[in-house]
This record gives C-alpha cells, structure tokens and sequence, in this order.
C-alpha cells in the first residue's frame, strides 16, 4: 500500500452465528488490490481475530454466467493461511448484504470454493463446499507428542475414533474425547503444541465430543495462528466431516450438527452435509455484522 493510499474499510463479521456476540469474529476487507502481504498481515494482527479475509479480482476464466467471483486470502495474526471456512462464510454474507443472495465463487490457496448464500426472514445463511478432501494417518511419536502438549492421557481418547491428518482446505489433526468433561477441560502448552503443529504442517486441533449420532462439541486450538482457541472453525469442521465419513462413523449421506464456542462464551453451530457419491464436504452457518 502506499504511503498517500487510503487505508481500506475493513469490516467485521462473526461466522456460525445470528448474534454478534456468538460464532468466530472475522476481518473482512472486499476490496483489497491497493494491499501487499504485508499490509495484509498487518491489518490481521491488529484486529486480532483468528483470521481476516481480503478479497480481490479473480484469476481469469474462474468463473461465469451469473457467479461472482473472487480471489480471497486469509491472513491470522501471525501468518497467511491455504484456507479458512469461517472468514469465508462471513465474507460471503457481507457479500449478500450488499449485492443480495446467490451464488459466490472464491479462488483460494487450496483451490476453487464455491459458496451459496440464502436469506430468510432476515437471517442471511451461507453454504461452502470444499476441496476434495483427504486423510492420513499420524505417526506414533507425533500423537504422543500432541497428547503431551494438550496434557491427555491416552486413555481419555475415544477408542471409536482413530487419530488422524484430516484435510478439506487446511490439514487439521483429529483428535476424539472419550467425556465431555476430557473436552472442557483444555489447558495446553502453548509453544509445545504450536511446535509441532509447524512441523505437521496443521493449521488446527480438532477435538471432538460425540453427543449423538449426529451431534458433536467440538474445540480447535490455534497456537500456529497466534491464538489459543478458535471459537468456530468452517476448515476444520469440513475436515472432520471427511474424516468421519471415510472412516464410517457416519453414514455416506449425512447432515451433522457442530456446536463450538461455548466454552469461550460465543455459541457457534456448524453444519456439516455429506452427500454419498460426493467426496466434497458441506459446511454451513449463519453471520452478522458485528458493529
């Protein structure tokens, strides 16, 4: 950006959530072609947030016909990061507060994400599907290492689902409780868990609680972005759909219900749709605008 330049209206927007004070806060910036990264990472880390979002031109031929199409990046406090599914859906509702609902296409670092936006009775919801998702095993020593840093013994794991890399945008290690009281009970080491998680490549942790079936609470620390706990997390909730699915915890077509936040006081609920024959994942959630 150069010096005389105006700096950019930078929004704010929480994801997964009606209520300004629930779901994951994100910075959204719909016009940043005056920006450089380091511009970027500097209005990220002076919000705070996770993750902030700048949007601009799209690639050429990304998309046609009636789409919008964009080119996003995501920046944490710390780093840029491939993808994050909630500074995507709360761009997208910005988006749809200003030119209406409808179909959205971004261009980000982990490919082509295509987003629908709805409205109803005033409440505007946006549904992003993913990159073609994957998983991988972790190595005996990483997982020991991981349940080091998070201070769990092994046995509160949850025998019935496999640590594993799970991957739909961002890699992410999965990581099930046996209880809920293994799951709120998060008090890590910091600079431990960010270590490794560098040394992954993982962008979060993704604990899990099954409640039902079909219903799971759900914690992500973020060490690598600069924060302890992200209160709603689209990339990692799309990554353990994957994962769930390939593993057949969860039929092939499936609609999951996430619940996050609640521990950090801001409730988010995170829906995850699995459609048999498929193999992209379905992540969607209210926004607002956070004055």
């Amino acid at each position: 950006m150069t010096t005389n330049a105006p700096r950019p209206e930078v929004l704010r927007y929480t994801a997964f959530s009606s209520s300004p004070d629930g779901g994951n806060p994100a910075g959204v910036v719909l016009d940043a072609s005056g920006l450089d990264d380091d511009d970027m990472l500097a209005i990220a880390a002076d919000l705070g947030y996770s993750e902030s979002a700048f949007l601009t031109a799209p690639p050429e031929g990304l998309a046609g016909g009636a789409q919008r199409a964009y080119r996003i990046r995501y920046f944490s406090p710390k780093a840029e990061v491939p993808f994050c599914g909630h500074a995507t859906i709360a761009t997208a509702v910005a988006l749809a507060e200003r030119a209406g609902p409808g179909e959205l296409v971004f261009a980000t670092r982990a490919g082509t994400v295509p987003v629908s936006v709805t409205q109803e009775d005033g409440t505007v919801r946006a549904t992003l599907t993913s990159v073609e998702p994957h998983t991988e095993e972790i190595a005996d020593a990483d997982l020991a290492e991981a349940l080091a840093a998070l201070g769990w013994p092994a046995a509160d794991l949850d025998p019935a689902f496999p640590p594993r890399v799970a991957f739909a945008g961002a890699r992410h290690l999965v990581l099930a409780a046996a209880t809920p009281t293994r799951l709120a009970d998060l008090a890590y080491d910091f600079a431990r868990l960010e270590a490794l998680m560098h040394r992954l490549d993982l962008t979060t942790v993704q604990l899990v609680w099954r409640a039902s079936a079909d219903v799971f609470h759900v914690r992500d620390p973020f060490p690598v972005g600069g924060v302890v706990e992200d209160p709603a997390t689209g990339a990692a909730a799309a990554a353990f759909g994957a994962y769930a699915r390939e593993l057949g915890l969860v039929p092939e077509d499936a609609v999951l219900t996430l619940y996050q936040g609640e521990d950090l006081g801001r409730p988010g609920e995170l829906t995850v749709t699995l459609r048999a024959g498929d193999p992209r994942v379905r992540v969607s959630g209210t926004g607002t605008r956070i004055a």
